[in-house]
């Protein structure tokens, strides 16, 4: 029987969101939003979504007059998303 795919990373944002965040030590908010082409709306819920579920690190701070907002993956995102890697291998070898 397959495994099911993670609803939470099988979302496209959400899954490059977190694809992002593997490959870099932390990123802000307005390079996800670069990256990814999202509405700003749009990315703060779903980076909120990731940060609920323990995914996603979140830090906010001021810089100058402006808030920075950046992300960071957490371990249990790392794992996360090397088990919905394994799921999907399961579904190609079908």
């Amino acid at each position: 029987m397959l495994r099911e795919l993670n609803p939470l990373l099988h979302s496209q944002l959400r899954l490059a969101i977190v694809s992002i965040l593997l490959s870099v030590d932390e990123a802000d908010f307005v390079y996800l939003k670069e990256q990814t082409g999202a509405t700003a709306g749009n990315l703060s819920v779903q980076i909120d979504k990731l940060a609920s579920a323990g995914y996603i690190g979140v830090k906010k701070e001021f810089v100058g007059k402006k808030t920075r907002t950046t992300c960071q993956i957490t371990e249990r995102g790392r794992e996360a998303f090397e088990q919905y890697v394994e799921a999907l291998k399961e579904y190609l070898k079908l």
